[in-house]
């Protein structure tokens, strides 16, 4: 959370996540000529069935152009930047714990970046014989094109979904505070029914504080990767201040619930654990032809 980040220039995250992939046995990683980063967890045999995805930009200046999606009305503002040599961000804390909650200039997508490192953590110091893998892309905050890049070029293994990991604007229903979110799609585009049913079972499975919404504040790298034909999913968790805009026209702080967070995790964890997909909607098939069946017979 405390590396600058801009679209373009997310040099500094990248390093970061770099340095912590390198620390963790059987993972490897690398990059693509996009810049964007690919890492993959390979302990035993099992084939990939899961890509995790979250992004490493976010809304800032690049020179005198603002690059992000932020009403006039707050630009207007003027308010105090932090130069970083070619770019400048808000100058906001880049990181403050408080009251269950993280602020910080740059929650959108550093927390997913974050959530991914700790799952693939978790998976090392678990010992977990599981195959996942990540991709950290770039400049998401102007047209997904990180993801776009990775999609059109076919660096994914066959076989395996996507999974984006996002902050999202609080918007009813959902509620900070009440877990993660299983996307049922975003402002543009529903995603694959089947994966979404399997994050809510494991969820459910796993006693993961879990809530099912739509989420259609914004557009998130799932449908890109969707519009290449990839089966996609997105999990997240409420946002406040989305892009730095809060209340009454003021720039502040984004934060999130530490405990969404911690909840975001475990759904990844359990997600990398799952070597077959749960038949979550073969069990409803199953559930309503033995009803159909039990009226027949009475009949």
């Amino acid at each position: 959370m405390a590396q600058p980040t801009a679209p373009f220039h997310e040099e500094a995250v990248r390093s970061e996540i770099l340095s912590h992939l390198s620390r963790m046995p059987h993972v490897t990683a690398s990059l693509d000529p996009f810049g964007n980063v690919h890492a993959t967890y390979k302990r035993g045999d099992h084939p990939m069935r899961w890509v995790f995805c979250a992004h490493m930009d976010h809304p800032a200046y690049v020179g005198s152009e603002f690059k992000g999606g932020v009403p006039q009305s707050y630009l207007d503002t003027q308010f105090p930047l932090k130069n970083f040599g070619a770019f400048s961000m808000w100058d906001l804390p880049a990181f403050e714990l408080a009251d269950g909650c993280i602020r910080s200039r740059a929650c959108d997508d550093l927390i997913g970046c974050a959530s991914i490192l700790a799952a693939l953590q978790t998976l090392t110091e678990q010992g977990v014989e599981t195959t996942v893998g990540a991709v950290f892309t770039r400049a998401e905050e102007v047209g997904l094109l990180g993801a776009a890049y990775i999609a059109r070029a076919g660096l994914l293994p066959a076989g395996a979904a996507i999974l984006s990991l996002e902050t999202s604007s609080e918007r009813p229903p959902a509620q900070m505070h009440q877990g993660v979110i299983v996307r049922v799609g975003d402002k543009f585009s529903v995603f694959t029914p089947s994966l979404t049913a399997e994050l809510c079972a494991l969820a459910l499975r796993e006693g993961i504080p879990m809530q099912r919404c739509l989420m259609s504040g914004g557009t998130c790298e799932a449908t890109a990767f969707q519009a290449f034909g990839q089966p996609s999913a997105g999990i997240c968790v409420a946002l406040g201040n989305y892009h730095n805009c809060g209340p009454g026209g003021r720039i502040d702080s984004e934060f999130v619930s530490v405990s969404d967070v911690e909840s975001m995790v475990r759904l990844c964890v359990a997600a990398a654990l799952q070597s077959t997909p749960l038949a979550a909607q073969a069990d409803l098939r199953t559930r309503l032809e033995a009803e159909l069946d039990a009226v027949f017979a009475k009949n």
